[in-house]
């Protein structure tokens, strides 16, 4: 359906350095990462990718294909006021041929990231990186897509079922939802960057249809009452109490620097807003000025997505 899409959404899945995939784990929980979407006009499907050290993305939409792409950071394309786009769709998972993945990866990345390539590591090393360079790629072929020219107004909604389009909303069947866990309360330090250093930061939930669906809100750090407030939800975003999850990231608009973490929690209705009440901090992989800065930044978890890494090619024989 993508190429009956308007121009100017084409260009956001075209131009955009990042996009915020969600995947649905077997437990209900949403989890969402920033990731470099790769598309061309009139392209059936927008590929996103994962290295073979960290296939959680791909392992959790190889059980559960439903899966969205969030395009609410401009920063980098060189498009002027583009539309927030949510793309809600399945995926398939593409693992059967990793040397022609790394290969298709080295060179999209290179056109899609020139900044970054001073950050690659010097060719005769870049076998010990395998773990990254070897690459999983997920084609996620879209079934609604929502549009929001601006956060206070509807969103223009596409869907490959015309049905849908003429009565505004999902016509699926509601499947499995995650009520709220409870539990205890986990206060991580750098959720004091909510507000501060990330004013905003993507929200995503399950919504009733088991799709997951995510928005880009702002956020506070509430520390004396141990939640994070949940500021001014886009139009259309069918909220409800469950498990969610928080992403703040941030890149240079060259992607010479990148840094983001998550925290999953409880998403509730609290004295008439909305809250997360935070379980567990995860951070992910930060791109670095230099090369050696990079390096220490991730040495402990390059020693862990080593292992992964061994297990994964053990695993496919």
């Amino acid at each position: 359906m993508t190429a009956s899409l308007p121009a100017d959404v084409q260009a956001v899945f075209d131009r955009f350095i990042t996009t915020e995939l969600t995947t649905v784990d077997r437990s209900g929980q949403p989890i969402t990462w920033p990731v470099t979407p790769y598309y061309r006009p009139g392209d059936p499907c927008i590929d996103v990718t994962t290295g073979l050290g960290y296939p959680k993305k791909a392992n959790d939409a190889q059980a559960n294909p439903l899966v969205a792409l969030l395009f609410s950071d401009p920063t980098g394309s060189g498009l002027e006021h583009p539309p927030t786009v949510l793309v809600q769709g399945s995926a398939e998972v593409d693992d059967h041929d990793l040397d022609a993945n790394r290969e298709r990866y080295a060179r999209e990345s290179a056109e899609k990231l020139p900044g970054a390539i001073k950050l690659r590591p010097p060719e005769a090393i870049r076998r010990f990186f395998g773990w990254y360079y070897n690459r999983i790629y997920l084609h996620v072929r879209p079934e609604r897509v929502y549009v929001w020219r601006s956060p206070a107004t509807e969103p223009e909604l596409y869907d490959a079922h015309m049905e849908e389009v003429r009565s505004g909303h999902s016509e699926e069947p509601d499947r499995f939802h995650a009520a709220p866990e409870g539990g205890a309360t986990s206060w991580h330090p750098r959720l004091s960057e909510l507000g501060t250093r990330y004013p905003t930061a993507v929200l995503s939930f399950v919504s009733p249809d088991g799709f997951p669906f995510a928005l880009r809100v702002g956020v506070r750090a509430d520390q004396p009452a141990r939640v994070v407030q949940i500021d001014a939800p886009a139009e259309g975003a069918p909220l409800q109490p469950g498990l969610a999850c928080l992403t703040a990231h941030a890149h240079e608009p060259r992607f010479t620097a990148m840094r983001n973490f998550q925290v999953r929690g409880d998403l509730v209705e609290l004295d008439g807003g909305w809250v997360l009440i935070p379980h567990k901090l995860v951070g992910g992989l930060e791109v670095q000025s230099t090369r050696l800065a990079l390096i220490r930044a991730n040495a402990g978890k390059a020693m862990r997505f080593h292992r992964t890494a061994k297990r994964e090619l053990a695993r496919r024989g």
